[in-house]
């Protein structure tokens, strides 16, 4: 991010007017400072100006790619199946969850920004275990939530159990797909 520090050298009880433009942006600041300590001595204030948001391009505009990808609900058991088995993508992630799971709530929002980094190469999907069947739950041998589960040619390779903290669960996922994924 751009920044522009400007040092304003005033003597208390006075007044400063400082005119500044930013080079990269056709914006102008005045900044006036008082003081009113009764020491003669003088003070020095540094402030940092960053480029206003509106003059940054967005990073999904810059790298052609979006910020996050919300999670592909699968909702049935015949869907699971049909995912399986009529993948249009060797390898996929799943996020196994729950509504009232204070950590899935957290992580899924984090794990959207993770798939839009493997976009479109690398699909995720979640399951709420509580809208799904027991048997569907029971057959991806989800007993804890979140799970993370990647999944390659129809067949679980590799699996992350939450209840750490997200960045450390993040961090094992990427692993997890490094390590099982060929892109």
């Amino acid at each position: 991010m751009s920044e522009k520090l400007v040092r304003v050298h005033h003597h208390p009880s006075s007044y400063s007017s400082i005119p500044f433009s930013s080079p990269s942006s056709p914006s102008s600041f005045f900044l006036t400072f008082s003081s009113s300590s009764s020491s003669s001595s003088s003070s020095s204030i540094s402030i940092r100006f960053r480029t206003p948001l509106s003059s940054l391009t967005p990073l999904h505009q810059l790298h052609n790619s979006p910020l996050s990808i919300n999670l592909i609900p699968i909702s049935t058991d015949s869907h699971f199946d049909q995912l399986l088995s009529h993948t249009q993508h060797p390898h996929f992630i799943i996020l196994w969850m729950a509504n009232w799971c204070r950590n899935c709530i957290y992580l899924k929002p984090k794990l959207e920004k993770l798939a839009a980094e493997y976009y479109p190469r690398l699909q995720f999907y979640s399951v709420d275990v509580n809208a799904v069947s027991h048997k569907l739950v029971a057959r991806a041998g989800v007993t804890k939530m979140p799970t993370i589960q990647l999944w390659k040619d129809g067949k679980k390779k590799a699996e992350v159990i939450g209840g750490r903290k997200a960045h450390w669960i993040i961090s094992e996922v990427k692993e997890m797909i490094e390590n099982e994924c060929t892109m």
